[in-house]
């Protein structure tokens, strides 16, 4: 039986931020939810997340299914970890995590609770031996190899810091030997704090055996300035990149193809340069996506094609076709074969079955019917400075260029609408509307108007 406990209490003062640091996010998921969602498929018995600075901004971003401490003050690990355990059912081991590590993998963590029984330890650390340790603690060991302490660099020697082998600050810990020794760390040290690093010298002096696994340098990265939080983004955009490859998605330059967490892209999608795809967007086989597109909680079925676009909270049908330089707004629906094209704007519309909306038009608030045609500058005038208004267009409609649509209006099944018309009443079906005024000739006017300025010249 095991508990984990991860630590979430932090303020992260060099991040310069009043966002608590595990609150931050990189690839659509918070520092926090990437080491939750590597801890999720081990299915241990409970997950405390203990918090403290920012407490309510970080209890806002975690699950329902975990229990949530607050460590108040703010004095240390190994005081986090009593807090933790306070809150936590008993279980044997205990599996400690910081939550701002989110390259730590579910196999880097099963391996590390695999090592811990077959050591039959008191405590097992994640270690990573980096040509570069500066800022972490280090390991101490024996000349047979056998752990003896964990150093932080503030209260490190010279030969201390010289070793390369670095402490992760994940542990497994058998539950009794840890609840032991707790209660003697103390704080004297640099920062003034009780070391849950502490916690392992302890255990040596008590005889007690320290087992370690080490994982790759990448793993043990955690996160303390927004540098780092670029990094780690990039090394999880490319895991992800890399994982949708190997599935079957296309990718055109993965290097420049941003697709979050939660996004699901199924293979045969192809994605090209410069997509951003956020949130709960979902991409559909042989659907073709990009350049130059920005998805939000959009979703593309099959066979559609997007390029140099912006969609959010947008549903694009099959084989449905949008931009360039497209903008559909939340509730915009293109039905199969539909089309949104150079320079329009659709929101809270559904645009059906093989309609077209091809350039140059907003289109709000408005159902279209099948294989209607919006010309050139049409708008739905839906706002009358008070109330927003909706405008229903039939199948087969044909609306001339630059035609503004006043809503409430509706146009029938297989009407027209006249180039420069301002409609304001239903048109029946079948029928045409138009509404301009008389178009007039002015003989002369261009010669009166030419004497007309030599005169005030003199």
């Amino acid at each position: 039986m095991t508990t984990a406990i991860v630590l979430a209490a932090g303020k992260g003062t060099r991040m310069r931020s009043d966002l608590p640091k595990v609150a931050h996010r990189a690839m659509g998921r918070t520092l926090v939810g990437w080491v939750l969602a590597a801890l999720e498929p081990l299915h241990l018995d409970e997950t405390v997340v203990v918090v403290g600075h920012g407490a309510d901004e970080v209890r806002a971003v975690l699950p329902d299914e975990v229990t949530v401490a607050v460590q108040e003050p703010q004095r240390g690990t190994a005081d986090a970890v009593e807090v933790g355990l306070a809150a936590a059912a008993p279980t044997e081991r205990v599996l400690v995590i910081p939550g701002d590590m989110p390259l730590l993998t579910t196999a880097t963590l099963e391996g590390l609770l695999a090592a811990h029984a077959d050591a039959e330890a008191a405590a097992t650390m994640l270690t990573a031996v980096l040509d570069d340790p500066t800022g972490y603690g280090r390991v101490v060991r024996d000349d047979a190899g056998r752990v003896l302490a964990v150093v932080e660099e503030r209260d490190a020697d010279a030969a201390t810091r010289a070793i390369h082998e670095m402490n992760t600050s994940v542990y497994v810990f058998d539950t009794a030997a840890l609840a032991a020794v707790l209660p003697r760390i103390g704080d004297a040290n640099h920062q003034g704090e009780r070391y849950l690093t502490d916690a392992v010298g302890l255990l040596v002096a008590d005889g007690a055996t320290i087992a370690t696994l080490t994982t790759d340098p990448e793993e043990a990265e955690g996160v303390n300035t927004h540098v780092q939080l670029a990094h780690v983004a990039a090394v999880l955009r490319r895991r992800i990149n890399r994982r949708l490859m190997e599935a079957g998605v296309a990718m055109v330059d993965p290097d420049r193809i941003h697709v979050e967490a939660d996004v699901a892209v199924a293979p045969g999608a192809t994605l090209w340069p410069n997509v951003y795809l956020r949130g709960a967007t979902e991409i559909a086989a042989g659907a073709e996506v990009g350049p130059d597109v920005d998805a939000l909680d959009t979703t593309i079925a099959e066979g559609a094609r997007v390029r140099n676009a912006v969609l959010d909270g947008a549903v694009v049908g099959p084989r449905a076709t949008v931009g360039p330089y497209a903008y559909l707004r939340p509730g915009a629906v293109l039905e199969e074969g539909a089309k949104a094209g150079c320079h329009v704007e659709i929101k809270n519309s559904v645009v059906g079955r093989g309609s077209k909306v091809p350039h140059l038009a907003y289109v709000g608030d408005a159902t279209i019917g099948e294989d209607s045609n919006l010309g050139a500058g049409t708008v739905t005038v839906n706002y009358d400075g008070y109330e927003k208004h909706r405008t229903i267009i039939g199948d087969r409609v044909r609306i001339g260029s630059d035609t503004m649509l006043v809503a409430p209006v509706e146009i029938g099944d297989e009407a027209y609408t006249g180039a420069g018309s301002v409609i304001t009443r239903d048109v029946p079906p079948g029928t045409l509307a138009v509404e301009r005024s008389p178009q007039t000739h002015v003989e002369g006017y261009a010669e009166r108007r030419k004497r007309r300025a030599q005169e005030k010249r003199g």
